[in-house]
């Protein structure tokens, strides 16, 4: 006879289960949600406290039959979708649909797929939790409230299917918001002057850089006065005044949270947020291991505290000691908190079991798999292991009336960087010196006269803001407050596929459209748009969640207000679509004046005599037809091309148009380095934006690089071209065969 059922959300999870419990237990999937609120229409009736119109899923159906004849045949059914608020959501909304008469509906949260862990959920089942369940459903009418009602203005006053989010649209903001604070930028100058010295005990020279000038910081605002610098301080002595020595620690990082795995997933792996949590769902819900069956290799990974179990804590201990031995083992567990507001309902992101580890399971998992498990695996047990600890040597040099400083730092004891060091960091990784890292120093003393061999002035200049890249862009959105762990993958995902910002060598920067949208909705809807506002918001989430607020009386506080910016919106919002802004510009065909108007590919101009004249062109910032001249000729009549920007990417096009209406693709000047092809690489674009380099010749020439080529021969191996590569430390020119390994900045 069977214990009763059990619901999932994922088919794959149903398979781990039955080998867990064999025949025990009727398993099923929901197959993610059942029910939703209507597409097409609003769905939420806002007199009646916002009441939700719950509709089946279009396919679900089917599915929520069979759990109610499969459910006819059990007394105990035990609701166990992913253990968050949209499983919540999901388990209640069965729940609803199942006839619960005569019946023990039970909530049992799995947080590992594990056999332990799955039998003891079972053993200790919870009941529904209303709070959590009417925080999701907050959150869903609240985008829908914004979705629904914010975009079809957009549609009237702009164009059909763009979208509003009272999430995503606050992301796309502080996207245009850094982008227009790099434009504002100005770069100031500034020069620095190094010294370069050789002590007497010891051959090697070393950098000291001049910090101080009669006592005062130093500013050297020019050349000139870089110079003269140079000159004072050239046939004056340098001793070392003061060496200070000081050992410092380095402590290890808490195990992954979300935001966390997302951002260094991005940084390390070169993973998207949505790829991340794609990989760690299969990870969590199971890998078949053969012999052993399928087993989930992590824990839960939508969460947002570091807390680690102690049966795993101490796992984790013993295999650091027996692997690294007791120097690498603190006296205690290492502890971490969870940061202001966090909900602490699961466990951090951890291996389920510390004896899987990653080299056992580099035949079995996929390489994206195996990538983040280690990542998780690494993660997890360094955050158990000793600090490390480092020898920092600080040299002052007085030069005349000048103060020079040089400082080196050597590792005494690795620790945990032993085995991991995060990506950000430009350290010390396993005894090996990495870029960036400060130079171990030759043995001096105090009051030693030191050898100048040079002194060194170099011009600075202040750099912008960085652009966010995915990890920075969640880092920034989770300092905000601004969504929540499980929300971050979806919302990079859809502001990307509404094209309101594009990728530019792994950057966000926002499109025309991004800005044209969101100049808008920050005028008209100056609430749902304020981070601060949006940030509250999600606390008022929580706060349901924890029972300590009611979920209308939340909505209520929200739409009140908002209601009233919908209305003026529908009236003062700019009509974008027809608008039509004068220019000076005149019509090529009829010789009448051009306007700027907006269409699908953002502004152009076009005679203002339209629908009498048709003709339209490109636009620029100041109204003028956008014409980038080339030295490359016409192929039909001669003419010089002009780069223009289409559909599809830049590309050339005959200057005398519209009476030649000839077009080529962007030569980037580099030959195709296919053996027996005489084509050139040239610069196209995918149907998702991202640039390309392709051999002219295709399809008789599948040739291709994502890195832009450049017609410099490689200087080691004689490779017709170079790449250019975007990294930390700038643009950097690389031998595109990986075989030869040149590079240079």
């Amino acid at each position: 006879m069977t214990k009763g059922m059990i619901v999932v959300e994922s088919p794959t999870k149903v398979k781990t289960l039955q080998k867990f419990l064999g025949d025990d237990y009727i398993i099923k999937a929901s197959v993610g949600h059942v029910k939703d609120l209507p597409e097409g229409e609003l769905g939420v009736d806002i007199e009646k406290d916002f009441q939700p119109q719950y509709v089946t899923i279009a396919g679900k159906k089917k599915v929520l039959g069979e759990l109610k004849k499969a459910s006819e045949k059990v007394k105990n059914i035990y609701l166990g979708p992913d253990p968050d608020r949209e499983g919540e959501a999901i388990a209640w909304h069965i729940a609803e649909e199942i006839d619960g008469k005569d019946k023990n509906i039970y909530r049992v949260l799995f947080n590992e797929i594990t056999k332990n862990a799955v039998l003891d959920a079972l053993k200790k089942p919870g009941k529904l939790q209303q709070s959590k369940f009417e925080a999701q459903q907050a959150r869903r009418i609240l985008d829908r409230l914004v979705g629904y009602q914010v975009s079809p203005i957009l549609w009237e006053k702009v164009r059909r299917g763009l979208s509003a989010g009272r999430v995503q649209s606050v992301a796309v903001r502080i996207i245009c918001e850094r982008e227009r604070e790099i434009e504002r930028f100005i770069p100031e100058e500034y020069w620095s002057l190094t010294a370069t010295l050789r002590g007497k005990e010891s051959p090697v020279s070393f950098d000291a850089k001049l910090v101080k000038w009669k006592g005062k910081k130093v500013d050297m605002a020019n050349g000139p006065e870089a110079e003269a610098m140079k000159k004072r301080l050239e046939s004056v002595p340098f001793n070392v005044s003061k060496i200070v020595q000081q050992e410092k620690k380095r402590h290890p990082l808490p195990p992954f949270i979300t935001s966390r795995l997302q951002q260094e997933a991005s940084r390390k792996l070169s993973f998207s947020a949505y790829k991340t949590m794609r990989v760690a769902q299969k990870l969590y819900e199971g890998v078949d291991l053969g012999e052993a069956g399928t087993v989930g290799l992590i824990t839960y990974m939508r969460t947002d505290s570091p807390r680690v179990s102690s049966e795993a804590l101490h796992q984790v201990r013993e295999w650091i000691h027996g692997r690294f031995g007791e120097s690498y083992l603190p006296s205690k567990p290492n502890l971490y908190k969870s940061r202001k507001g966090a909900q602490d309902a699961h466990e951090a992101i951890r291996p389920t079991s510390i004896d899987l580890d990653p080299d056992q399971m580099k035949s079995i998992l996929d390489k994206d798999q195996w990538a983040l498990y280690k990542l998780i695996w690494d993660r997890f047990v360094a955050s158990q292991m000793a600090s490390a600890v480092f020898l920092q040597t600080t040299v002052e040099i007085k030069a005349s009336e000048g103060i020079f400083t040089a400082a080196g730092s050597v590792p005494v004891f690795l620790g945990f960087m032993a085995l991991y060091v995060e990506s950000e960091d430009n350290h010390i990784s396993a005894g090996k010196q990495s870029e960036g890292e400060e130079k171990k120093l030759p043995r001096l003393s105090e009051g030693e006269v030191l050898e100048l061999l040079g002194l060194t002035p170099r011009q600075h200049f202040t750099q912008p803001p960085f652009r966010f890249s995915e990890a920075t862009l969640i880092k920034e959105l989770e300092e905000k407050g601004i969504g929540r762990p499980s929300t971050y993958a979806a919302i990079l995902s859809t502001i990307k596929g509404k094209g309101y910002v594009g990728m530019e060598k792994g950057k966000f920067y926002p499109t025309e459209l991004g800005y044209l949208v969101n100049d808008l909705l920050v005028v008209n809807f100056p609430d749902i748009l304020n981070i601060e506002f949006t940030a509250l918001m999600e606390e008022n989430l929580d706060k349901i969640e924890e029972g300590e607020k009611g979920w209308v009386e939340t909505l209520k506080e929200f739409y009140i207000p908002f209601e009233k910016d919908l209305e003026m919106a529908k009236v003062s919002m700019r009509d974008v679509k027809r608008e039509q802004i004068p220019t000076e510009a005149l019509c090529e065909q009829c010789g009448s004046k051009m306007v700027k108007r907006w269409g699908k590919r953002g502004y152009f101009l076009a005679c203002s005599t339209y629908p009498e004249c048709r003709y339209t062109r490109e636009v620029e910032e100041n109204g003028e037809p956008q014409k980038v001249e080339t030295d490359v000729k016409c192929e039909k009549c001669g003419s010089p091309m002009v780069i223009k920007n289409g559909k599809f990417g830049r590309f050339l096009a005959c200057s005398n148009y519209p009476t030649c209406k000839s077009t080529q693709s962007l030569n980037t000047g580099v030959h195709c380095s296919q053996e027996g092809c005489d084509g050139m690489l040239v610069e196209r674009r995918t149907r998702k934006g991202r640039t390309f380099y392709s051999c002219a010749n295709y399809p008789k020439c599948t040739f291709a690089l994502w890195d832009k080529p450049i017609p410099e021969k490689c200087p080691q191996c004689d490779a017709p071209f170079l790449i250019e590569k975007q990294g930390k430390g700038g643009i950097m020119k690389r031998c595109h065969r990986k075989e030869c390994g040149y590079h240079a900045s």
